[in-house]
């Protein structure tokens, strides 16, 4: 009812300009697509963006939002952003390298212990992060998370050597996270996100690592009723729009935008992780069941994936953001 009071009120605007002889300025439209489904807390956050958009530029800037992957994946979604069929994108950590690998820097397994020390090291990084996407035509109007990646599997898996039996889904379009699975020596199978229920359901893959708030949502867990006690990585987020769809908008309106993105994805950030315990306890009533990582088990994981550090994309193409990250998570253990 508000959303209709304000267009009208709007239209009016524009009617009154006309018979007074004064110029009309053509609203913005700005498209964002998003994997997020509606009802999500995801999309919760992108339906108040876009009411405070159209507040804070007086009905001049109107954001048009695709939930659901109803416009294809992340992949998909990159592609129509590069041919201006799309105009900005919530995209997840899975999508977010294929604009730039620089983000593979906050995406080493189990190199975060917290949102505090991701924060940490996110914060420190973003100026680097925010003029590499900027150089490839994105501009960034606030970063957050999707939850902590967890294996869900067919059968438990409590160590490396469990998972490499089994056939793990990786996201196609993804393709560090899939060489870093494969420097594992874990079995992948790409599959696109909108396949990856149908693929576990029919047995075509049989471990997927997601964060627990999408098994939830999707009902992936009903088919991989399994969850490992591992916090594995983090899953980032942002949202990005194109330097083009970004000129469009009236400069008086730009940063007050990209402030209330950004308040609102600490907003966000302040719920993901309550809402994410409550989701493994829902999942739990109905039948999942956590398998937990005795010590010597966390230590197997934790060697293999610092093994691994060192081949991927951020210590080979970003030496010295890697050795930044990598010093700031000393500094942590060594105060730990």
């Amino acid at each position: 009812m508000r959303e209709r009071s304000q267009i009208l009120r709007h239209r009016w605007l524009g009617m009154l300009l006309v018979v007074l002889g004064l110029p009309v300025q053509a609203q913005v439209v700005v498209k964002l697509g998003t994997v997020a489904p509606e009802g999500s807390i995801w999309h919760d956050v992108l339906l108040d963006m876009r009411e405070q958009w159209q507040q804070l530029s007086n009905g001049r800037v109107e954001l048009r939002i695709y939930a659901g992957g109803v416009l294809g994946g992340e992949d998909e979604m990159i592609r129509k952003m590069q041919r201006r069929g799309l105009d900005a994108l919530a995209i997840s950590g899975s999508g977010l390298p294929l604009i730039d690998s620089i983000v593979d820097c906050l995406h080493m397994p189990l190199m975060f212990e917290s949102y505090a020390e991701l924060d940490l090291v996110r914060n420190a990084l973003a100026a680097d992060l925010e003029a590499r996407f900027r150089t490839r035509g994105y501009e960034v109007l606030s970063w957050s998370e999707a939850g902590w990646v967890h294996f869900f599997g067919k059968e438990p898996v409590r160590t490396p050597e469990d998972l490499r039996r089994l056939r793990l889904w990786v996201a196609t379009g993804d393709p560090a996270n899939e060489r870093m699975a494969r420097e594992l020596n874990f079995r992948v199978v790409p599959l696109p996100v909108t396949d990856m229920l149908t693929g576990l359901q029919t047995g075509l893959i049989e471990v997927i690592d997601v964060p627990p708030l999408f098994a939830l949502l999707d009902r992936s867990y009903e088919a991989a009723p399994y969850m490992t006690d591992l916090r594995f990585a983090p899953l980032n987020a942002a949202t990005v729009i194109t330097v083009t769809a970004w000129n469009r908008i009236p400069e008086q309106y730009r940063e007050p935008l990209r402030e209330v993105s950004r308040q609102l994805s600490v907003r966000l950030r302040e719920q993901v992780d309550q809402f994410e315990r409550d989701a493994i306890e829902e999942m739990v009533s109905r039948g999942l069941r956590i398998v937990a990582i005795d010590e010597t088990a966390q230590q197997a994981w934790q060697r293999e994936a610092e093994a691994v550090y060192p081949k991927l994309a951020c210590q080979r193409e970003y030496p010295e953001l890697y050795e930044r990250v990598i010093g700031m998570h000393g500094a942590r253990s060594g105060a730990d």
